[in-house]
């Protein structure tokens, strides 16, 4: 796992990893390495403004680490990361569970025809989703600009710092998402994955980092937990 964006984040997606497999013991977990690289800079920044060099890098740098230490798969619980993962996976022998294109797979898998997108202002620039979904016949939609800066503060001003995140802004974005007629919505940002394990919501919205913690378990080998 390439994680530390955010940290909060990563760990969740461990656990997350560890209820989808199927063991009954220590020893039937996946042997897991967890780089949780908080020194990574901000990817949205990174891509908003084209220095992406940094961030390409030690991203590579991490994974070749992973790598090394005889990682079978990556994982990258960092939705706006994958914007980098075509030219890390072009650098690397280990597979890149991507996590965008898997969870347009999931979308296509429930039937969803109109998705609402909700990510960083990075992850939605590059248009990460509405590429992926089109490949599966799915339309995209982002919120309108004023609910777009509801969706980057709960991130960057809650749940980056600690805090739990405001249901009064979550509620005001649903309102959004269901007005533009979407019938599902994909939570693309791994710390709105973080706010929903802290507020319940809907089967509406599919949780990208769920899809993520599926797919690593079976490009692992290991068995999922309830088929």
């Amino acid at each position: 796992m390439l994680g530390g964006m955010g940290p909060q984040a990563t760990q969740m997606f461990y656990q997350r990893v560890l209820d989808q497999t199927q063991a009954g013991t220590d020893q039937e977990h996946i042997p897991a390495l967890i780089l949780s690289d908080t020194r990574m800079p901000d990817r949205t920044a990174a891509l908003l403004s084209g220095e992406t060099g940094a961030v390409e890098d030690r991203l590579l740098s991490g994974a070749r680490l992973l790598e090394e230490w005889g990682a079978a798969a990556i994982a990258i619980p960092c939705n706006t990361a994958h914007a980098f993962v075509p030219a890390l996976q072009a650098r690397l022998r280990t597979p890149i569970v991507n996590m965008i294109t898997e969870t347009a797979a999931a979308l296509k898998a429930l039937g969803a025809k109109r998705v609402g997108v909700l990510a960083t202002d990075g992850t939605l620039r590059m248009g990460l989703y509405r590429a992926a979904c089109a490949a599966e016949g799915i339309e995209t939609v982002s919120p309108p600009a004023e609910i777009q800066r509801l969706v980057m503060s709960v991130i960057f001003d809650e749940i980056k710092k600690g805090e739990k995140g405001s249901p009064e802004k979550f509620s005001a974005i649903d309102t959004a998402l269901r007005s533009m007629g979407c019938d599902r919505a994909v939570l693309a940002c791994t710390e709105l994955s973080v706010y929903k394990d802290w507020h319940v919501l809907p089967d509406f919205y599919l949780d990208a980092m769920d899809v993520l913690a599926r797919q690593s378990v079976l490009a692992c080998g290991y068995p999922l937990r309830n088929v």
